[in-house]
């Protein structure tokens, strides 16, 4: 019963934090559960985009050491774009508010935030995969610029500046990710 507990407990999680529940980052607590659900889905986010790459790049008959290595780097890519993206939050925050939230509470909303790239797979689909990469980028940013606005206690405008900052990074990450697959593809 613990395991249709947990899965019914991520469910939720995805669709509060997918319809950009304010009430659900305000009344989160912050537990090892949680922490756990929000660790689970940044690992779904990178499966999701590492499972959309996987199928581009077997369409387009990638040798194997490029393709092993090109889906390693994607997922770590996702992953470490979560750390980093929570991490400029919460040194601005700290500017902001000090005190008012560890790094270790703040990676829940984050984590919360990256719901919508869970959905990363639909990039696979032929002449959409592009949009659909960039709305969920911009879906993300609305997640994490709610998650910031409930986790911090601010004010909206604050909100969207501090998950501004961090945000023009990660995407200049994913296309530096995009480069090197392409090189490694002619490489090797």
């Amino acid at each position: 019963m613990k395991g249709e507990d947990s899965i019914a407990g991520l469910r939720a999680t995805l669709w509060n934090a997918l319809s950009l529940n304010a009430n659900f980052y305000e009344k989160t607590p912050y537990t090892r559960r949680t922490k756990r659900i929000a660790l689970t889905i940044v690992i779904l986010a990178a499966v999701s985009r590492v499972l959309g790459s996987a199928v581009i790049l077997l369409i387009n008959r990638t040798e194997p050491s490029v393709l092993f290595l090109s889906l390693w780097i994607e997922g770590l890519a996702v992953a470490g774009g979560y750390y980093f993206w929570t991490f400029t939050i919460f040194k601005i925050g700290e500017w902001l508010k000090p005190g008012h939230v560890t790094y270790g509470e703040l990676l829940v909303p984050i984590g919360f935030a990256y719901a919508p790239q869970v959905l990363n797979f639909l990039t696979l689909i032929p002449l959409l995969g592009e949009g659909i990469e960039r709305i969920l980028a911009v879906w993300s940013l609305l997640t994490v610029i709610v998650a910031v606005r409930q986790g911090l206690d601010i004010q909206n405008r604050w909100a969207v500046l501090i998950s501004l900052v961090g945000w023009p990074l990660i995407q200049v990450a994913i296309g530096f990710v995009k480069v090197i697959e392409q090189l490694l593809a002619q490489w090797l």
